[in-house]
């Protein structure tokens, strides 16, 4: 009789590596992108495209100047993911440039100057939008409406979309548009009351859709719920960061608008304008950036949520999604310190656990 193989710990495997993670995470996210390229037209896809590359370029550099294992490293869709959440969350007409500094940003500051994949403090999408939105207001701000909306119009044809993109931008006046968030908080700012503001804009269905103007990575509400539920419902994620961040947001804003209606829009407007949703399930859920245990996702997730409400009632900036991760991440530390479970057989300060005393 052959003696059992005897292997060391661990004993549990998952069929989800870093590759495949990456991989299923970007097929979740390809509808609600699909969606906004469409709508954007070509020059939001050479933007995309663009940014993506940049993304890889940048992560070969890195790796080569850090000696580190080019093909192996390269290749776990660490650095396309990256490249896609911040395309997802630039202005769709954006110039290239735009594009391949924030990959710059992102892959470089706020990956590999912390050690690369899994070191990072900072979630580096975020770090590349919010600090893009800082140096660039006027770039990160512009925004275009829908070219296939409801209305049916189109948008500019191949060659005039590489003058768009590659070209600085010279036709963003024809099809210029505010966003949701930004046309509520000026006129806002301007004393019109908040019932009025509603009326002037587009419906919430529209906003649900994805008819509105705003980053690819706000178009559609609809498909960023569906593609999170995928990750959700394939054990990728789980769903208390989401919930947190929505709940937080929905009763904040629900709680501000029952009592002063004519200066907040009603919490369902929140969630499904600007990049709520698609903060919820695919940058607040970063592995690397948030806690581990179920306790401190949830103080991770409400925090994120209290600190968009708060950021996008009464900052400097119309949106607060990349501050507001940002923030959080730098808490997560000082969560994962403090939050943490009970190990069997011990008290929850780490002591020997007596025989009689409480956990």
């Amino acid at each position: 009789m052959t003696a059992p193989l005897l292997a060391s710990a661990p004993h549990t495997h998952s069929r989800f590596n870093v590759s495949r993670t990456m991989i299923a995470v970007m097929v979740c996210l390809s509808p609600a992108t699909a969606f906004g390229l469409y709508h954007f037209g070509w020059p939001a896809i050479f933007l995309f495209l663009v940014t993506i590359a940049a993304s890889l370029l940048f992560e070969v550099l890195s790796l080569a100047i850090a000696g580190k294992p080019i093909f192996r490293f390269a290749t776990d869709g660490s650095a396309v993911l990256t490249g896609w959440i911040l395309a997802l969350t630039l202005p769709p007409w954006a110039p290239w440039w735009v594009g391949v500094t924030g990959a710059a940003i992102a892959i470089v500051i706020g990956k590999h100057v912390f050690g690369g994949l899994g070191q990072n403090l900072f979630n580096p999408a975020m770090v590349a939008r919010a600090m893009l939105l800082v140096a660039l207001p006027v770039e990160m701000t512009t925004w275009v409406a829908p070219l296939v909306g409801p209305d049916g119009h189109t948008g500019p044809g191949f060659l005039e979309s590489l003058a768009i993109t590659f070209g600085g931008g010279a036709q963003f006046d024809a099809v210029s548009s505010a966003s949701a968030l930004s046309q509520v908080k000026s006129q806002l700012d301007a004393g019109l009351p908040m019932e009025r503001i509603l009326a002037q804009m587009g419906s919430l269905q529209d906003q649900f859709y994805g008819f509105v103007p705003g980053s690819l990575g706000e178009t559609s509400a609809l498909l960023l719920l569906a593609g999170g539920l995928c990750l959700i419902l394939l054990r990728i994620i789980t769903v208390v960061i989401p919930l947190s961040v929505l709940g937080s947001v929905f009763l904040l804003a629900g709680a501000a608008w029952l009592i002063a209606p004519d200066q907040f829009p009603p919490p369902q407007f929140h969630l499904v304008s600007g990049s709520v949703m698609f903060c919820a399930f695919f940058i607040a859920t970063d592995y690397v950036t948030s806690p581990v245990t179920g306790m401190g996702k949830m103080i991770y997730g409400i925090g994120i949520g209290a600190l968009i409400f708060v950021i996008r009632s009464w900052g400097a900036f119309p949106e607060g999604v990349a501050f507001a991760v940002l923030l959080m991440n730098a808490c997560t530390p000082l969560i994962d310190e403090y939050v943490r479970p009970r190990i069997f057989g011990r008290t929850r300060s780490g002591k020997p656990l007596d025989l009689g005393e409480k956990a």
